[in-house]
């Protein structure tokens, strides 16, 4: 398991955003299910090998925060966002992502769809 940091390309994120790279079957279905707190330089980012809007979707069941979630497709562009309540059933973008971040909500308005992202390597402190 590794760290990435995100870049938002078209605006400059106030803080760092520093996510766990979650590209295995069992990390994306566990994603983070049972955490009682995310602090809002951390997340997930749910890595997918297509762009697919079922595949991209995630379930909030077992979730004890709500959550930002920014879909971002195999170009690099934001293609949805949403706020994702605590235990909701499923969410599912509005356009094929094969990225699906999961953030602390206050994050989601350093996000605007068509927003182009990128990540840096970076190692798990």
């Amino acid at each position: 398991m590794h760290s990435v940091l995100i870049h938002n390309e078209s605006r400059e994120l106030p803080a760092p955003l520093k996510v766990v790279f979650c590209n295995s079957f069992l990390c994306r279905l566990r994603g983070l299910t049972f955490r009682r707190s995310l602090k809002t330089q951390e997340g997930l980012l749910l890595v997918q090998k297509n762009d697919s809007k079922l595949d991209a979707s995630i379930h909030m069941m077992g979730v004890f925060i709500d959550l930002g979630i920014v879909w971002i497709n195999s170009k690099g562009e934001v293609v949805d966002l949403c706020l994702a309540k605590r235990w909701h059933p499923a969410y599912f973008p509005a356009q094929p992502a094969c990225w699906t971040l999961e953030i602390h909500p206050s994050r989601l308005g350093e996000f605007r769809i068509g927003d182009k992202i990128s990540l840096d390597e970076t190692p798990l402190a």
